[in-house]
């Protein structure tokens, strides 16, 4: 009965962990694409709104220019501008100004009016397609908005655009048209009152074509938000009353801000609103589109998702159902086998055993009772620790290499360690071997005979010949260390720690070592004094670029600490390492470099290191891209020194004194480094370099010129005409007026 009811507990959760599997999946992955195509049909409801709102933008720009291009030739018209300046302009000036206007009028589709005003005697001269067209006074004029527009002129940019809806009287009567009134006036003199003006009114549905037939598409509702603070509504351009909450997420989420949309409330509702930056007319375009209008086809998709989910569902049921009898069986009988092999594992000596001796070695337990000693030998553990033992360390050399290698397989390279180690040890000694479950495995020795006498010489060879087997035949490379001899159980952990601690000395003695811990130990005996001396040489190496003495002087310092306790080779370390970090930093202030180590280096404790020249590599390489940074950094600084002297000498030529200590003198500078600098950079001499320059221009005068050749030296820059001669004959192999002569044929 227990069996059947364990089965069908085992039968219940593998159905039910199927079935949870195939129920949160298919969960998981709706909800995942949901919410992804949301965002996306979010995101490309916002790019096409963006699209159609900046080309409305741009349309009322390029209308922006054209009106004021247009206003401008208005005013330069001959016949329009009598009507503007001209008190009592006579019928012909009249006659030709309003055919000038309607010319304007019907070779531009887009206008919708245009209106000439003259302060002087209150006219408007107006030229339109719809409405009233003529000479009117300000009392008669329909479009009495345009009234105020001119009274309040100064909250007005010129010739930027006002949107309004304005009165039209034609013969079907009156009439509301909507139109982007464009502003052009002459205000001289101390009154600021308009003397003229030009006011031309743009159609609305031509510049806002594209906001209509993305009403049609979207079902959303585009806004203007001007210059001053209004939102004007697309279609009658008439200014929006808004809620405060509304207002307030105008003016702190979408006003003066980049491109970009939200879902938000708006009037009540939720929406989506997409909305441009602010153009040059410091105008922003928003459109507000109901949330539930664009997630409508998001919406149907989960709709029909739900319903796949639900038949995939069902099908998962039934097919789990039939998977988890299918596995019934064989699962089950795996269990039973688990079980078995878990009571195996629990009751095998060799377990027991091995947790016992680590948690003795490692001093968790003690063996200071009869009963803890028979405690030992009921798990089949023999070693006598009342006879002469040792504790031997057998440490896995290049472990990073063979982790990366072997890794998977490491317990099982070091199971082999300890059979070797077991194997040869038995032949002189009692052997118990423990995995330490470290990079180590311990040995424990109890020697077969009583003699007194020193088996120091036989462990050696038995130790050596251990670390030859695991070479040969699994090629793993050992060090090994090997504590001094005791008597009693108590001193085991301590024995343990001695050795782990000598162990860290391989650093010194190297991979393959064989250490007496007992000779480690005689070093705690003896007082470190750290080199201040040498570390003060390091650093002047260092700071002068002396990069092969610099290394010396580190490997000198972290060797004189190879007979004292480890925790000195670590205080030593972090001082070098401290001291190194100080010189990166002043060289990095000094000479503005990034060396690769950075200001704060990070070097591992000595017990990462498995050899001191791993160590010293780090440092070294540290130190070579200082030099490699500095040494850049100084030829950087003489390629432009070099280059400052030939500008001297190009400059200068034809001054009689230039020379290597005149340039010297300029530069502030001592002419022997000079000098030598030049020399070793350019691989000849200023000297050198000056008649060459003063010869080649020499030539360039012999060609050129029809001078003397005295008069050609002087402006060369030679004092003497004779020395002249002789190094123009000297560098080019004929005389000056023979080279004259040959050139000019």
């Amino acid at each position: 009965m227990p069996a059947v009811k364990i089965n069908g507990k085992l039968y219940s959760k593998l159905l039910f962990t199927i079935t949870l599997s195939i129920v949160l999946t298919l969960l998981v992955s709706s909800l995942f694409y949901f919410f992804n195509y949301m965002q996306i049909d979010l995101k490309k409801a916002y790019q096409y709104d963006l699209s159609n709102l900046t080309q409305t933008s741009k349309e009322v720009i390029s209308m922006t220019e054209s009106a004021q291009s247009l206003s401008f030739q208005i005013y330069r018209t001959f016949s329009v501008s009598r009507l503007m300046f001209y008190t009592e302009p006579n019928i012909y000036d009249v006659m030709a100004a309003m055919n000038e206007l309607n010319n304007y009028l019907n070779s531009m589709p887009f206008i919708e009016s245009i209106y000439v005003y003259n302060s002087a005697n209150n006219q408007f001269y107006t030229a339109s397609r719809q409405g009233e067209a003529g000479t009117f006074s300000r009392a008669d004029l329909a479009d009495k908005e345009i009234l105020d527009i001119l009274d309040n002129f100064q909250q007005y940019r010129p010739f930027t655009p006002i949107p309004r809806t304005y009165t039209t009287v034609s013969l079907a009567g009156e009439q509301l048209t909507k139109a982007y009134t464009y502003l052009g006036y002459d205000a001289i003199g101390k009154s600021q009152k308009i003397n003229s003006a030009v006011i031309i009114n743009i159609s609305s549905d031509w510049i806002n074509k594209d906001i209509a037939a993305a009403k049609s598409e979207t079902r959303g509702v585009s806004y203007i938000l001007d210059n001053q603070n209004r939102l004007l509504s697309g279609d009658s351009l008439m200014p929006k009353k808004l809620s405060d909450k509304d207002n307030s997420l105008l003016n702190n989420v979408i006003k003066n801000k980049e491109s970009g949309y939200l879902v938000a409330d708006f009037e009540g509702k939720e929406s989506l609103i997409s909305y441009t930056a602010p153009d040059s007319l410091e105008w922003q375009y928003v459109r507000i589109t109901p949330y539930k209008q664009v997630t409508k086809a998001i919406y149907s998709i989960l709709n029909n998702t739900i319903l796949i989910a639900a038949v995939i569902l069902a099908i998962g049921l039934l097919i789990s159902w039939l998977v988890s009898r299918m596995l019934y069986r064989p699962i089950h009988q795996i269990m039973n086998k688990m079980n078995i092999l878990e009571t195996e594992k629990r009751n095998s000596s060799y377990t027991i055993r091995q947790n016992l001796l680590r948690s003795l070695i490692q001093g968790s337990q003690s063996l200071q009772t009869s009963a803890q000693l028979q405690k030992l030998q009921q798990s089949g553990i023999t070693f006598d620790f009342h006879k002469r033992y040792r504790v031997i360390m057998l440490k896995i050399d290049q472990l990073a290499a063979l982790k990366e290698t072997r890794g998977d397989d490491l317990h099982v390279y070091k199971f082999a360690v300890m059979n070797i180690g077991w194997e040869i040890g038995l032949k002189h000694y009692h052997v118990e071997t423990v995995d330490m479950d470290a990079d180590y495995v311990i040995m424990l020795l109890n020697r077969l005979d009583t003699n007194e006498e020193s088996d120091a010489e036989l462990l050696r060879a038995m130790l050596a010949q251990i670390q030859q087997a695991s070479l040969e035949y699994l090629k793993i490379g050992l060090s090994v260390t090997y504590s001094p001899e005791a008597i009693r159980p108590d001193q085991l952990s301590g024995l343990y720690k001695l050795v782990k601690e000598a162990s860290q000395h391989r650093l010194f003695y190297g991979l393959g070592s064989l250490i007496d811990a007992q000779d480690i130990m005689s070093f705690k005996s003896k007082e470190y004094i750290f080199p201040v001396d040498k570390e003060r040489k390091l650093t002047d190496a260092l700071m002068t670029s002396k990069t092969e003495e610099a290394k010396k002087l580190f490997a000198e310092i972290v060797q004189e600490t190879a007979e004292y306790p480890i925790h000195v080779v670590q205080l030593a370390i972090s001082h070098l390492t401290m001291t190194v970090n100080n010189i990166l930093f002043t060289i990095h202030k000094n000479n503005s470099l990034d060396v690769e180590a950075s200001l704060s280096i990070h070097i591992p404790t000595p017990d990462y290191f498995e050899t001191i020249e791993e160590l010293n590599a780090v440092f070294f390489a540290l130190f070579d891209d200082i030099q490699m940074k500095l040494s850049a950094k100084r030829s950087t600084k003489q390629g432009d020194l070099i280059r400052k002297i030939n500008d001297f000498i190009h400059q200068e030529y034809a001054n009689p004194n230039l020379s290597l200590n005149w340039i010297a003198d300029e530069l502030d500078m001592s002419s022997i480094y000079l000098s030598r600098i030049y020399k070793q950079q350019t691989m000849t001499t200023i000297v050198d370099v000056i008649n060459q320059v003063r010869l080649e221009m020499a030539k360039h005068y012999l060609e050129s010129t029809e001078c003397s050749v005295v008069d050609i030296a002087v402006k060369s820059g030679y004092t003497s005409s004779s020395y002249f001669h002789r190094m123009f004959k000297k560098s080019f192999g004929v005389t000056p007026s023979d080279y004259r002569k040959m050139k000019l044929g």
